[in-house]
This record gives C-alpha cells, structure tokens and sequence, in this order.
C-alpha cells in the first residue's frame, strides 16, 4: 500500500509499509499495543501546616491510579522524600511541591501537578536534655541540650559549690561530692521566644575514705578593731582526707554569718555582738562539716583607775589591773591589778614614784547596776571581804559600808584583829568597755586601804564621792578617771 502526504500542492510517496505495523491495524506484529491514555493528578485533602524546621506530609493521587512521586520546585525553603511525601522546612518562604506521574504503556504521562505550602514560625519553642552522662568525682563530662528552634543552647551551673559547666559547650567540671544541676537556656530571636529553662541533674558519687571535715576545735573569740567586730581563731581542723576550702561562722542567737578561707576570721555584727556566742563548720571538697562547739566572746582588758588625793600631792591613789570580759554572757572575771598607798613614799608623783603597791588579785564581787548599765568590780588583797567594822551593821565591806563605819577597820578596837584588806572597784561597760565614762559612772568608783601604809589609827584610808555614797574618802580622796584598753 502506499501513502501519500500531501505538501503544498505535491504527493510524495514516502514509503510501503506492511499492513501489519501499521498502528490500530490488526496486522501480525509481535509488540504490545501503546494505548497512551490521559491521566491526570489531584493533590489529596486541605494543604498542610509547614513551620520552620518542621515536616510534614504531602498526598497526592494520579487517576490512574499509579504511584506519584514528589519534588521541591523551591530546594532553598523545603525538601522533600520522593517516595513518601514527607517535606521539611528550611526557611521561611513558599515550598512548592511538584506531584509527578510518568505513565506505562497504559497511560501517557500525566501533566505535572503543584501545590504551595507557606513555611511560617512557630514563636514557641522548647529544649531537651539528651541523656545525662555519669560524673565522676573530680572528673568531667559533657551534656546535650537542643532547642526545637535549632538555635543554639547555653548553659549554666545551679549548683557551682558542686559543678561548674562551659556555657557554649556543656562541658561540666566535678568541683565537690553531691548533686550537680545543670540549666539549659534559650533566649530567642527575631523569630523566637525565649524558650523555658530546662534542668538535668548529674549525681557525683563520692570516693572511698575521704569525708567532710571534722569540727574545728581550739575556737577562740575575741572583741575586734571595733565594737561591733568578733576575731574567731581556729585551732585545728580534721580536713576528712581533703583540703579544707572555707570556714563558715554563725552566731547563736541565729542571724549573723561569716566566712573565710583561712583563720583567724573575722564577723561583723549589725551594732555590737554583745549576747552573741559563735561556732564555725569547715569545708571541704566532699561538704561542710559539722560546727564547734558554741564559744563565747572572751577579751582581755587593762584599767587605770585614778583617785585625787588632796593631802597626800603629788601622790594619788592608782589602781592599775586587768581583767577579761565574756561579751556573750555580759560578765566580768579575773580582775587583778596593785593599788598604790598614797600615803608611803617621796614627794614623787606616778609613774616616777616609790609608793608602796599592795596586790590585789581576788575578785570576790561583780554585781550589775541597771542605772549604770554596767557592773561594778571589786578585787581584794585578801581572799575574803572582810575590810570595816560591822559594829554599825553593814555588809563589812562595801564603800557604802565604809561611809556608814566611818572608814573604821574590822575588828576595831583590837589593832591586832584589823585583817589588813584593801580593794579597788572599777566599772565595766558591758557594751563598750572603752566608752568614755559618764560622772554618774565614775561617782560609783570606790577603794579602801586598811592595811599599814593605808591606816590612819583606827580608820581605814578611802575614795568615794558625795554623789555616789554620800562622802568623799577618809583623808577627801575621790575618783577622777578610769581608762580602758584592749589588751592585745
């Protein structure tokens, strides 16, 4: 057969062909018939929701019924698996997806199909800790925070007695035994929220034979530079096998703290420490250990005390002593010192002179005046108080008693019966023992001498004033100072 096509005006025989390879001929060729038929294909339900970095899952459907396959016409703002469907974002934009069938010898392939997907942020975002790693005593280990944003995370140390942590890279460093907590942070962007803090606790085990220190012992408190100041001292510590790293001190009543490194310590107290005993508990790389025993403020004191003598110039009658004060316990001990006899020696004024200085080293009176608020002193030369004459009642002793007796000895009017006592009251500021004393203060000092170099026959030489028992001394001898200072 032969076929002719027609081309402006002319026929042109291109060929014979057989019959049979003629298409839609019944011929007798060996090759399956290619139908080509159209399909085409729809994208399945609503398009879905895209955020940034997330996935979803694109369906789409040939109506052929043959499987489709996918691409991203957009590969900077999303991906896409072939096979499945399933599209990531990227960035921020429009992901398009193309839907592609190619077809078999049934169908022709079907024209591409596409659909737009918006990629937007979701401002919310979150941090997950990976699995903790083990810590080790002293040792390090790294942990692993992401955000969901893809923003990067940085850490912090809650715990940085126990733990401390690179803040970019999460390398974490054992500092002591206990439990280490570490923060993962996000503080957002542009974009983002700051995301909630997350935690992740490591346990450090601790190592064999090694424990917190001991309590200290051999603790010593003593009044500062300042009134307000306690100086602890520390004796020994047992360290538990590890350096002690830090001192802590706190106060009973509870309410005041200190620390430091090393001893001596020093604590600071809102106005005075008076009232207050302390205790100090040792660190060390395994905790804190447990407290001293409770110490009270002890600090020693000298004292001069000095007594205008008109009659006996240039020589005055002077106690010099020492003493120590418990702050914690408001209470004065110890105090001793010499008291010089005014009436013995040259026409030589202190500290040049010779008088006779009788030793007084017994405190056998400390009694608290709420007027004053202070407590009044008194050492004597003999261990006892017997001092003046109970012939007119009295306590035998005290300078009221004196005043009463006229300064008259015990055991007048045998001379050989007189004991021979002396003492010297001074007054101690509980608060302040270094506070300048107030007139109604220095009114309540007092001495009497009833040994040899003090007697005047039968009476007993003496230092009062009028407004503080009601005379002056025996021979018009009366306080005019008393100075403080702290004994170093």
């Amino acid at each position: 057969m032969k076929i002719r096509l027609k081309n402006t005006g002319r026929s042109l025989v291109l060929m014979t062909l057989a019959a049979g390879l003629l298409v839609g001929c019944g011929g007798g060729g060996d090759g399956p018939a290619i139908e080509a038929r159209a399909q085409t294909i729809q994208f399945d339900g609503a398009t879905p929701m895209l955020s940034l970095l997330g996935s979803a899952t694109v369906s789409a459907t040939a109506s052929s019924g043959l499987t489709v396959s996918y691409a991203s016409t957009t590969p900077a703002v999303c991906s896409v698996e072939s096979s499945t469907g399933v599209v990531t974002a990227i960035a921020i934009g429009t992901c398009t997806m193309a839907a592609n069938q190619a077809g078999n010898t049934t169908f022709a392939p079907a024209p591409q199909a596409t659909q737009a997907i918006p990629v937007t942020v979701n401002p919310h975002q979150a941090i997950s800790f990976a699995a903790a790693p083990a810590l080790s005593w002293l040792g390090t280990a790294t942990v692993a925070a992401t955000a969901s944003s893809g923003l990067s995370v940085r850490y912090n140390s809650a715990t940085p007695l126990v733990c401390s942590v690179i803040g970019t890279t999460g390398l974490v460093t054992n500092l002591a035994a206990g439990t280490c907590t570490i923060t993962a942070d996000q503080a957002g962007d542009a974009n983002y929220y700051a995301a909630p803090q997350v935690t992740q606790t490591l346990t450090v085990s601790m190592p064999a034979g090694i424990t917190v220190p001991g309590a200290p012992t051999g603790v010593t408190a003593t009044v500062g530079n300042a009134i307000n100041a306690v100086t602890l001292s520390i004796g020994a510590t047992d360290s538990g096998g590890s350096p002690v790293t830090g001192y802590t001190v706190t106060s009973s009543p509870s309410g005041i703290t200190a620390t430091g490194t090393a001893s001596p310590i020093s604590v600071t107290c809102a106005s005075t420490c008076t009232g207050y005993t302390f205790s100090v508990a040792a660190t060390n790389l395994m905790g804190q250990g447990a407290p001293s025993t409770a110490t009270d403020v002890l600090t020693h004191y000298n004292v001069v005390e000095t007594f205008h003598e008109p009659d006996t110039q240039p020589r005055d009658s002077i106690f010099i002593g020492s003493f120590t004060l418990n702050s914690s316990t408001r209470t004065v001990s110890n105090l001793q010192g010499i008291l010089s006899e005014s009436m013995t020696g040259d026409q030589r004024a202190y500290p040049d002179d010779n008088m006779t200085w009788l030793p007084l080293k017994h405190q056998l009176s400390a009694v608290y005046d709420p007027v004053l608020d202070g407590v009044l002193v008194t050492t004597f030369l003999n261990s006892h108080t017997s001092t003046f004459t109970t012939t007119f009642g009295g306590d035998g002793w005290s300078p009221q008693a004196g005043v009463n007796a006229g300064g008259v000895y015990a055991g007048f009017p045998k001379p050989a019966s007189n004991p021979g006592n002396a003492y010297a009251m001074i007054f101690v500021n509980t608060a302040n023992p270094l506070a300048a004393l107030t007139q109604a203060q220095i009114n309540k000092l007092a001495y009497a001498d009833c040994a040899p170099g003090g007697m005047m026959g039968a009476v007993c030489m003496t230092g009062t004033t009028v407004a503080g028992y009601g005379a002056i001394g025996t021979m018009s001898g009366y306080p005019v100072s008393q100075t403080m200072t702290k004994n170093p």
